[in-house]
């Protein structure tokens, strides 16, 4: 699916950050040489050369910041029109920022830094960085935009993530936080994911035998019956709306996901779903994993360990 070029993050903000990593002496490429870096975000070899002696950028980079370093001052990545880092999309600009405090780049002491800073001047323009993954139990960041509204739902969500200490989790909230606007599909697969994993989670601590072939509909059907859900017919009839709605809630999802979220092959022409519809989709999902969470930790205790319910 091609992507939309977003371009929020203003002139200012771009030269203000720039000049914070010179003030705080942060060489950009970090451990690696420049052509190592850049090479992880631009093509080098399609970009020319200033240089008649080499073909393409990666020569002539090579060449004035390695053979020759003293050739070109340190900070001359922020200018250079090839790169064009004051005028790229907004996605190109915050894969930079990443980059520069990935785990093969940076060490972790410069990093918690460096981010704060980021973070700080890319807040007016609505993005900021956070933990998408991580490697050899080091912290791989990601960019999120940021929207009105998000936060709540999402921050109940992280605190989900966080009591499971599952950075699988962590990531999927990133997704959904991230794409809402951006790549709605995503976000929508993104959101059924996150409730899949969490099923997933609580059933296996009340040691709940799974075959790993369930789906969607029907790992939510053994969790709400695992922490005793089951729709009573002599419940209180606010209830039992509530639990019913669930089946409705699970399966709008479920089917929202497969028309037009990630996950499947979509059928040609398959439209991009509006980010209202998006939105929703997360927002339902955290719903019902924040009730089961609860729902789990204050029955859990009390819930005899090896008991199938």
């Amino acid at each position: 699916m091609q992507q939309r070029a977003w371009h929020h993050i203003t002139d200012l903000t771009r030269r203000t950050i720039f000049d914070a990593l010179r003030l705080g002496k942060h060489y950009w490429a970090g451990k690696l040489d420049d052509v190592e870096f850049l090479s992880r975000i631009f093509d080098l070899t399609s970009l020319p050369s200033n240089d008649n002696r080499h073909m393409d950028m990666a020569g002539d980079i090579a060449r004035h910041r390695i053979m020759n370093p003293t050739d070109w001052d340190d900070d001359w990545v922020f200018s250079d029109p090839r790169i064009g880092l004051l005028q790229v999309p907004d996605e190109v600009f915050l894969k930079f920022l990443c980059e520069m405090v990935h785990p093969i780049v940076r060490d972790d002491t410069e990093v918690d830094d460096l981010v704060a800073t980021f973070n700080r001047y890319l807040a007016p323009d609505g993005y900021r960085l956070v933990v998408m993954d991580t490697m050899s139990g080091r912290r791989v960041f990601g960019a999120e935009l940021a929207l009105v509204g998000a936060d709540g739902p999402l921050d109940d969500a992280r605190l989900i993530a966080q009591a499971l200490s599952s950075s699988h989790m962590a990531a999927q909230i990133s997704r959904m936080r991230a794409n809402i606007v951006q790549d709605a599909p995503l976000a929508i697969g993104s959101a059924k994911e996150f409730v899949e994993s969490l099923c997933k989670g609580i059933l296996d601590a009340r040691v709940v035998t799974r075959t790993g072939k369930e789906d969607f509909p029907a790992l939510v059907s053994m969790t709400r019956d695992a922490l005793g859900l089951k729709v009573n017919p002599k419940s209180d009839a606010t209830l039992k709306s509530m639990l019913g709605a669930l089946g409705t809630m699970t399966n709008s999802i479920a089917e929202l996901r497969g028309q037009m979220g990630t996950g499947h092959g979509g059928v040609p022409g398959t439209g991009v779903p509006p980010a209202g519809v998006a939105r929703l989709a997360v927002n339902a999902a955290v719903a019902l994993a924040v009730f089961f969470w609860e729902t789990h930790q204050a029955t859990f205790n009390r819930t005899p360990r090896g008991t199938d319910r």
